[in-house]
C-alpha cells in the first residue's frame, strides 16, 4: 500500500487538511517533531500496555476509545490537537481513537517500532512522506 494513501485514509477523510496533521501529532508528546516511541510510552504510562502491544504485534488491533486516549494522552495535548485540526476535542480524540491503531500497526512489526522503514533516520522525516507534508 502507499504510504501517502494510508495516510489519507487514516486521517485525510476524518479531519480534512492534511497540512496540519503533522503539525498536530506532532504535539502529542513533550519532544520537538513527532515521537512515536514518545507516543508509545505514554500510552503504556496511561494504562493502554495491552492494546499498544496488539498494534505494535503482528496480530488483530485491539480496539481503543476516545476517552482512553484522552486520559493516556491528556486533554491538553488532544485539546491541542483539536486546536491545529480546526475541530474540537472530542472530533479529534475520536479520530485519533479510529487512526493510532492502524497507524502505529503499519510502523511496527513483532511488537517494536521498524528501523528498518525509517532506514535509520529520524522517523518525523518518513512521517512527513507518509503525509506528503
Amino acid at each position: 500500500m502507499d504510504l501517502f494513501k494510508m495516510g489519507q485514509d487514516l486521517l485525510g477523510d476524518k479531519v480534512g487538511d492534511m497540512g496540519g496533521i503533522m503539525d498536530a501529532l506532532s504535539g502529542l508528546t513533550d519532544g520537538n517533531g513527532l515521537d512515536l516511541a514518545g507516543i508509545t510510552d505514554k500510552l503504556k504510562e496511561g494504562g493502554l500496555g495491552d492494546q499498544l502491544s496488539s498494534w505494535l504485534g503482528d496480530g488483530e488491533n485491539a480496539p481503543v476509545s476516545a476517552d482512553q486516549l484522552t486520559n493516556a494522552l491528556g486533554a491538553d495535548k488532544i485539546g491541542e490537537m483539536a486546536s491545529k485540526l480546526g475541530v474540537d476535542a472530542s472530533a479529534a480524540a475520536e479520530t485519533l481513537s479510529q487512526a493510532m491503531p492502524s497507524l502505529l500497526d503499519k510502523f511496527s512489526s513483532g511488537g517494536n517500532l521498524l528501523e528498518s522503514v525509517t532506514g535509520g533516520n529520524d522517523p518525523m522525516d518518513m512521517v512527513k512522506n507518509l503525509f506528503g507534508k
